[in-house]
């Protein structure tokens, strides 16, 4: 039987745009923009200046913080400027501009030594140097997610699921970059030694799980399992839940349910950095929707603007009334081409105007069919209910701060209920009155 999980929705997926194409190297832009926050937690400060040069690969960014990484300059040149840059959280951050010369000149390489043989300190702390970072959305250090794992963890769940409609990055990658992916993963067999590692990759890509079964023939320690193709079915939790059979508590990490989950981008980032010396400087990048002309997948520098992705594609065939950075169900809405691809970003979408589903007066008509899309088992309605009168107590009672806002219970809503936003908002005013 395929894995899976209580709860959950099924969107058209639209993954027939991309998911036969295979990845085009995009050639770098003359002007990269290196945006100093790139990752959950603090964000770095620039170890360059204007008119310095650097090289591919060179540190341009780092922070003394536990939750924190380096930045590295995704191609060689000049800084041209060091100042805020808009960022696809909206905002203006401070960032390294950097004037592409073309020439990709390396900076000198620092791979682990012998690796096969170092111990788990020495891999995580090569994993920092690195700048890696979750690759599925969250941009969550993995060094520190590794240094949380280390003990109680005897499970390492490689997340290929891609769950979100349109995105086909990670199915390209196990199909293209299989060594890479694999030999991460016996890196990571060296930092956790005692784990069996699960390889979750959805039922819709049986190319992809063939690859993998073959290339992980006759190692008993790693099983490819197959998941029911169901949103969102590569959210930790509910993959763990699926895999395992575990419950991750409430406010707890994967750890304490004895499972660490990588996405197998990131895996393949932590292969590159370790046995070749390469830090986080590229991104597999599904662009695609109904405004694009010609969707593709693209290798791309971390810094590059969308707007070399969408010429990459042949422009628009329509002015897109939407672009999302990241899926549709939890991807983020952009105003500007100028924001840079970040390490984290696996998809740029562009939607047309005739798919605009909203309407002008919401309505709850009491059918209950997000309290059964929820993957979290929590009561949207209920909690839609307190969070649109400001009741932010009997919202925190709800559990609110358990959404994961993966938009389920908004997509199933007939009366089109603008929940996931409502439960965002009761979210931030929980933790305010949690803070004072």
């Amino acid at each position: 039987m395929r894995a899976s999980f209580r709860g959950g929705i099924h969107p058209d997926p639209h993954k027939e745009l991309t998911s036969k194409k295979r990845v085009e190297v995009l050639v770098p832009p003359s002007e990269i923009i290196i945006p100093m926050s790139m990752h959950i937690g603090v964000p770095c400060t620039p170890t360059v200046k204007k008119g310095d040069t650097v090289l591919m690969g060179q540190k341009v960014g780092d922070s003394t913080a536990f939750i924190s990484v380096p930045i590295h300059a995704s191609v060689s040149g000049t800084v041209k400027a060091v100042e805020p840059r808009l960022h696809p959280s909206g905002a203006k951050l401070m960032s390294v501009v950097i004037e592409n010369d073309g020439l990709d000149t390396l900076c000198e390489p620092t791979p682990v030594p012998d690796w096969e043989h170092a111990d788990a300190e020495t891999i995580i702390r090569a994993i920092r140097e690195a700048g890696i970072v979750g690759h599925g959305g969250a941009a969550f250090p993995t060094h520190a997610k590794l240094r949380s794992a280390l003990g109680p963890v005897d499970t390492l769940i490689a997340n290929a699921a891609e769950c979100e409609p349109y995105i086909t990055a990670d199915h390209r990658a196990l199909l293209e970059y299989t060594d890479d992916i694999v030999g991460g993963l016996y890196v990571l067999m060296r930092v956790f030694p005692n784990v069996r590692v699960s390889v979750a990759i959805e039922h819709n890509k049986p190319d992809a799980i063939a690859m993998m079964k073959r290339a992980t023939r006759g190692d008993e320690r790693i099983n490819v399992v197959e998941l029911e193709t169901k949103y969102p079915q590569g959210s930790e939790k509910q993959l763990i839940r699926a895999i395992t059979g575990r419950e991750v508590p409430p406010g707890k990490l994967p750890s304490e349910a004895g499972c660490c989950v990588l996405n197998v981008d990131t895996i393949g980032a932590i292969y590159r950095a370790i046995v070749n010396g390469m830090p986080d400087i590229r991104r597999i990048v599904t662009v695609s929707g109904s405004a694009i002309a010609v969707p593709k997948n693209l290798l791309v520098r971390v810094g590059t603007p969308i707007s070399a992705l969408v010429e990459a594609c042949g422009g628009f065939t329509d002015q897109p009334q939407k672009i999302i950075m990241g899926g549709p169900m939890m991807g983020s809405a952009q105003f500007s081409l100028d924001v840079p691809v970040l390490k984290a970003s696996n998809a740029v979408l562009f939607f047309s105007e005739n798919e605009d589903r909203r309407v002008k007066t919401p309505v709850c008509i009491r059918c209950g069919r997000c309290i059964e899309a929820c993957p979290m088992r929590l009561l949207p309605t209920y909690m839609y209910m307190n969070a649109t009168h400001e009741r932010w107590n009997e919202c925190e009672a709800l559990n609110v701060l358990d959404c994961m806002e993966c938009g389920a219970c908004t997509y199933e809503c007939p009366g089109s209920l603008h929940l996931t936003q409502t439960f965002c908002v009761a979210k931030a005013r929980v933790m305010e009155r949690r803070k004072k």
